[in-house]
């Protein structure tokens, strides 16, 4: 159906995806339905809320089963924020993609309650259907992974009763067996991750052994997430699937979406808390033999990256045992790093200085996000004993005269424009597709430059993409602790 403007254009319809899920794993009533989701929000009213909400984990199933855990998610925003749109991500049910599907052809998508806006905008810049040149083959749109889909339309009635309007969303099924492309997949969502986006990852956990066996090992699964390491969260995954636990069909039903979350969280920038588990065993006594496990997370954004006294002792421990190890022949040995120290596992780069009676004897560093903290700090302080091309290499017999020097980047957080970078506290990297350049903060305390000069200088003389290169290439900045 065609309807014409006042100017006498013709407007399109907008195409709205109906509530397929209706009657099925909630009411298609929509008073019961207000009810109902009330019900379990009025339940969790007085939780805790958390400020800088970046991601939530949320269960999918029917809400007789996991519309409890599923409100306890929800209700750990505070009322008060606002968010400019929302990304929901979670796996597909029946249609094998070997990538990521986003819908780009409804305009809304449909519950007893209402329609949801989808930002169609922000879609087809991801699958690249509007034209742009922002195309990646991870993303594309596959009608038949969103038609009868349920784990994201689940969340729709919550999110409506949750803010009331709810802002658009972007609805993604994740499907593949290439751990490369969820690496991609991350990396195109990572700029997105930011105070204005909210991420919500559709998953259920332990589906269908007896109820001891889905508390084990749903308890061993949350630890893995809580910990925000993809690699232990994929071993623990893989040790279920091999501990020989009866009836266990999967760990959790939407693990390419919490994993491509947790690539998203890689800069160490984030936090996890546990909300709330439950399984399908303890609603009213439910079947014990059979069950399925239900978890609620919130990630949460870290307002500072610091670290602390005992936290930079650690490190400089790491540096010296790592030169000695060296001078004994040994490989650098991996720390037991227990819950206190877990910030140093945060992947952000850092350089290591030597100085010998106050003399330079040796710096070396890494600027990057792929190694945590306290192996880049082990790696650097041996290279900057032994491969500093500028000096011979250190000697046992210099130990006890070489003092230690470590300075850590901060995680780096993507800027739009030069509003939010600040001149002397600031280091900023930019990248233009191969290319890339940075500045320390510290740069800025040697030359007189405007941070325009200081942008230009670094497009320019660092990145190679001229002195206007910036103004349409990726901008990053981050800090420095030195100690």
């Amino acid at each position: 159906m065609m309807m014409n403007t006042c100017n006498g254009n013709v407007a399109k319809e907008p195409i709205v995806r109906p509530a397929t899920q209706a009657n099925r794993f909630y009411t298609g009533d929509a008073k019961e339905l207000s009810e109902e989701v009330d019900s379990f929000l009025t339940i969790h009213a007085k939780d805790k809320k958390y400020k800088h909400v970046a991601a939530l984990i949320v269960p999918h199933a029917g809400y007789y089963f996991s519309g409890n855990v599923a409100a306890a998610a929800y209700q750990s925003i505070p009322d008060d924020v606002q968010y400019k749109r929302i990304f929901l991500l979670g796996p597909s049910h029946h249609e094998w993609l070997d990538g990521a599907s986003v819908n780009t052809e409804y305009d809304y998508y449909s519950t007893p309650l209402g329609n949801v806006k989808v930002d169609v905008e922000t879609a087809r810049l991801l699958t690249n259907t509007d034209g742009t040149d922002k195309t990646d083959s991870v993303f594309f749109y596959n009608p038949k992974a969103h038609d009868r889909e349920h784990c994201l339309e689940v969340q729709l009635p919550f999110l409506q009763r949750r803010f009331g309007e709810v802002p658009p969303i972007v609805p993604i099924i994740i499907s593949t067996n290439d751990f490369r492309k969820l690496q991609k997949i991350a990396e195109v969502l990572k700029p997105y991750m930011t105070e204005e986006n909210l991420f919500v990852v559709s998953s259920d956990f332990s589906h269908y052994p007896k109820y001891e066996d889905a508390c084990e090992v749903d308890a061993r699964t949350g630890k893995a997430v809580e910990s925000g390491d993809v690699e232990r969260f994929i071993a623990q995954l893989e040790k279920n699937a091999r501990s020989g636990v009866k009836n266990l069909a999967t760990s959790a039903c939407g693990e390419l979406a919490i994993a491509t979350l947790m690539l998203m969280m890689q800069d160490g920038g984030y936090e996890v808390k546990h909300l709330l588990y439950q399984n399908s065993g303890d609603i009213d006594n439910h079947d014990h033999s059979r069950v399925v496990g239900y978890h609620a997370f919130a990630i949460l954004r870290k307002s500072e990256f610091s670290l602390n006294d005992e936290e930079k002792r650690m490190l400089k421990a790491i540096a010296l045992t790592s030169i000695k190890d060296s001078l004994d022949g040994k490989r650098i040995a991996q720390p037991t790093l227990n819950s206190q120290f877990s910030i140093l596992n945060s992947r952000c780069g850092a350089f290591v200085s030597l100085h010998k009676q106050g003399r330079l004897r040796g710096c070396i560093g890494h600027f990057g996000e792929d190694v945590p903290l306290h192996e880049i700090v082990a790696e650097m302080a041996r290279a900057a004993a032994f491969e500093d091309p500028r000096f011979m290499p250190v000697t046992r017999d210099e130990l006890d005269d070489i003092d230690i020097e470590i300075s850590v980047l901060t995680p780096m957080r993507r800027i739009q424009n030069l509003d939010e970078f600040q001149l002397h506290k600031h280091g900023i990297y930019i990248k233009k597709g191969y290319r890339s350049g940075t500045f320390l903060p510290q740069v800025a305390d040697e030359v007189n430059w405007t941070k325009e000069e200081f942008v230009g200088h670094c497009a320019q003389d660092k990145a190679g993409i001229g002195w206007d290169g910036w103004k349409d290439a990726e901008l990053y900045v981050y800090e420095a602790i030195v100690f």
